[in-house]
């Protein structure tokens, strides 16, 4: 081959390879999303952290789900509506081009306003669920409350029961779906997160005295909600006691396993469908993750040793696929508890890093 061709056959490999980078970075939208593949355990770890994978993963599992479902889930779209705009400038604007994060949000928008009027929500969860993943997502882009995310929320008092719980699904699907606790502790977070002091109104107010009132009665069932009214309770100080927010964080703190993560299955004591035992040995994403990110909810410090060194585990545990495995608490099938594993993955990472620009930032406007 004389030197020409051989140019020629370097510009020829340069534009495939960039056409194939091209091609991999192209948008994913619900037009061309595809499966990401199933969770599986013994998935090989990536050999660098990379949050763009995470967040192509997150993008197509959201979607993948939204084509083939055709609904929301605890596990999926609606921890990816938080999870998601972490990621992005804040406050997002309608030139935002992450168009799956457009098209999710746009389907839970699409329940408000077209779903629950014309045939009603699915379950009463349905409606928890959804008013506080679009709260949630408007406090992280526009930090206004959008009209239909007030209305989900006004809905969220209609169903509130007299104890001041909710009709929550129990399918024995834990830590999710299988008690009234969880959608109380997430109504609180829903309620507490919404801009432009939606807490303050009197709808809110009733319905917050309502949900102090459950939680007096009813204390955590499990570590896993106690540590979700601590992750509330950083929106609504009166919602758990100073003592026994301290007593929370720092039994927390000593699940650390070695490596640096937890693991989901040692904060509560659920027993498993298919007969198994819990895999209480090992660190996994939700449990490192969901953690991490509360615990820098509930004021520990981005650079505290413990949250470094899990910082530490979820960059050097992701999967190729760009995931973070958890294994479901139910059966060893679809992992889908994976999906909010990644994302509270991301949540922690995300919440670390704006933590430690806070602080930097801070000590550049006093000059040290």
């Amino acid at each position: 081959m004389n030197l020409s061709h051989q140019k020629l056959a370097g510009f020829a490999l340069g534009f495939f390879l960039a056409g194939s980078i091209a091609l991999a970075e192209k948008p994913i939208t619900l037009d061309n999303v595809k499966s990401p593949g199933p969770n599986k355990p013994n998935e090989a770890l990536a050999k660098d952290f990379s949050m763009d994978r995470a967040l192509r993963f997150l993008d197509s599992a959201s979607l993948y789900w939204q084509v083939k479902r055709g609904c929301f889930t605890c596990h999926t779209n609606y921890a990816y509506l938080m999870a998601r705009p972490m990621t992005l400038p804040a406050p997002t604007t309608d030139t935002n081009p992450v168009i799956a994060h457009k098209q999710v949000r746009a389907f839970a928008e699409k329940l408000v306003a077209k779903r629950w009027p014309d045939k009603g929500p699915r379950w009463d969860a349905e409606v928890v669920a959804t008013a506080t993943a679009l709260a949630f997502n408007d406090a992280q882009t526009s930090k206004k409350l959008h009209p239909l995310t007030r209305k989900a929320l006004d809905r969220m008092w209609t169903i509130q029961r007299k104890d001041g719980g909710f009709d929550w699904i129990k399918c024995g699907w834990p830590p999710m779906e299988s008690d009234d606790d969880y959608g109380v502790v997430l109504a609180a977070i829903g309620v507490g997160v919404a801009p432009e002091k939606y807490i303050a109104t009197p709808k809110a107010k009733a319905g917050l005295d309502k949900i102090r009132e459950f939680l007096k009665n009813n204390p955590p069932p499990t570590l896993h909600h106690q540590a979700m009214l601590l992750w509330a309770s950083s929106y609504i100080d009166d919602l758990m006691p100073e003592a026994d927010k301290q007593a929370s964080i720092k039994t927390l703190l000593a699940l650390q396993k070695k490596d640096g993560g937890w693991g989901l299955a040692t904060l509560g004591h659920w027993k498993r469908a298919d007969g198994t035992e819990q895999d209480k040995t090992s660190s996994d994403g939700y449990g490192t993750g969901f953690v991490s990110f509360v615990l820098l909810r509930a004021g520990i410090r981005h650079d505290h040793p413990q949250l470094l060194r899990a910082v530490h585990w979820l960059k050097t545990n992701q999967r190729e696929s760009g995931r973070w495995f958890t294994r479901s608490l139910n059966k060893d099938n679809r992992h889908y508890i994976t999906h909010a594993g990644t994302a509270f993955a991301v949540m922690a990472l995300s919440e670390q890093k704006r933590s430690a620009s806070k602080k930097a930032e801070g000590k550049k406007a006093q000059g040290k």
